[in-house]
């Protein structure tokens, strides 16, 4: 069967650079870190007291009292990003779509960790007589619940689910999205993730592991990945949604075509808990099943949004896949690490990292990599590569590759490129 064309044409994102896709975007551009003292918490006793949380957002003016007791902060954050979504795309005007072939494929890593906290805690357990539970307590809790409160707000009644697959999630959920679009078992799918997981179970349990860096005197710098003297990754909150939509559908509703998902690929690196690869084998097969899956070829690529999270491990094996994969033309493309900017949103972060690549290639434009300075650079790093350091840059994007990998070794990548009828 001949496969159909999946476009983008809607955007919606809650992110700790701003509550909408435009000051998102702008604010990457212009190299805005959005790291600070955590707020959620008390954090003074953590090792790590720093995070990229969510600003000025107030549930009151999203969902009246009742509806708030059924929704953990992910799924507030994934239900606002998609309300942007669909207004954008024009979805909810008078015959646009028939509801029964929209789906809602929203991921989580964790999901609602902080729900988890409150209602799971010694004193729940041990109360006198007996433990007492929140009845909205798993509801709220489980990594699928924003796909469903999403569709049962627009009556969507097409493909329905949520991807676990850690830091992978929403990349996953973009490659479900555009498969089953393409194969045409949808005509619309929200796709994208959504986490909040900057709470004490969160930063505590990172902090244990060590993954998470430690810079409390710097916070806005702290996220420097590439750098020599990276300490760990910065956590991050927030949500991002997309609008992918079956071609020949998308034109016949007069939608505005953002750009056009052209393949994806994934694998695993079959290896260690929570490091990738040394030699980023799993992240090699990711990209070359993607480009395979799009019909591309390392020289279509101009831009990579890397995961590039500034781990000492995580970066210097994704610049080894790169190389690997790319060859000479891994010196003709931009590479960026928007992590650098608005930190690692765990589940969240592919579909945000997506939404930047196109944008990218919307405008012409890459974000740059904040926090790196000449005089800290690393001696397995091969600075010959154009990592955008400092400054966003002005060139043509004729087609983005955007990488996630997860604890597991699940690894996620997503080509997005110009739409071209």
């Amino acid at each position: 069967m001949e496969l159909k064309r999946v476009v983008v044409t809607g955007l919606g994102a809650i992110s700790p650079l701003g509550n909408d896709v435009e000051t998102t975007w702008t604010n990457a551009k212009n190299g805005v870190s959005g790291a600070g003292p955590i707020t959620h918490f008390d954090a003074s006793k953590f090792k790590t007291q720093f995070a990229c949380e969510v600003k000025d957002f107030d549930p009151n003016q999203h969902f009246d009292r009742k509806k708030l007791r059924q929704l953990d902060l992910y799924a507030q954050y994934a239900i606002v990003a998609a309300r942007q979504a669909v207004a954008d795309a024009n979805l909810e005007a008078e015959g646009a779509v028939n509801k029964d072939r929209v789906g809602v494929i929203v991921a989580a890593g964790i999901g609602g960790l902080h729900t988890f906290e409150e209602e799971a805690g010694y004193y729940a357990l041990h109360e006198e007589n007996g433990p007492k539970y929140n009845p909205f307590f798993i509801p709220k809790m489980i990594a699928d619940i924003a796909s469903g409160h999403i569709s049962m707000e627009y009556g969507y009644h097409g493909p329905n689910f949520g991807t676990v697959s850690a830091c992978a999630s929403s990349n996953n959920a973009i490659i479900d999205a555009f498969n089953l679009i393409r194969l045409g078992k949808a005509d619309v799918i929200l796709a994208g993730g959504a986490e909040a997981a900057i709470y004490p179970a969160g930063v505590g349990g990172f902090n244990s592991m060590h993954a998470l860096s430690t810079r409390n005197d710097d916070p806005k710098g702290a996220s420097r990945p590439f750098s020599k003297s990276r300490d760990g990754f910065v956590m991050g909150e927030g949500s991002a949604v997309l609008v992918l939509e079956e071609l020949e559908h998308a034109l016949a509703r007069g939608a505005k075509i953002y750009a056009e998902v052209a393949g994806g690929g994934l694998s695993a690196d079959a290896y260690h808990l929570t490091a990738t690869h040394p030699e980023g084998l799993g992240a090699i097969l990711a990209m070359r099943n993607a480009l395979e899956d799009a019909g591309m070829k390392p020289e279509d690529i101009d831009y990579i949004n890397v995961h590039g999270t500034s781990t000492p491990v995580g970066d210097i094996s994704e610049v080894k896949a790169i190389v690997e994969v790319f060859g000479d033309s891994a010196h003709k493309l931009n590479i960026s690490s928007t992590k650098s900017m608005t930190g690692h949103l765990l589940g969240a972060t592919g579909a945000l990292e997506a939404m930047f690549s196109v944008k990218a290639v919307e405008e012409d434009v890459v974000p740059p990599t904040i926090n790196h300075a000449d005089d800290d650079c690393d001696d397995e790093i091969d600075y010959t590569l154009n990592f955008t350091f400092g400054k966003a840059q002005n060139r043509q994007v004729r087609a983005a590759l955007s990488n996630s990998f997860g604890f597991g070794g699940h690894n996620a990548t997503v080509i997005v490129k110009k739409f071209e009828k």
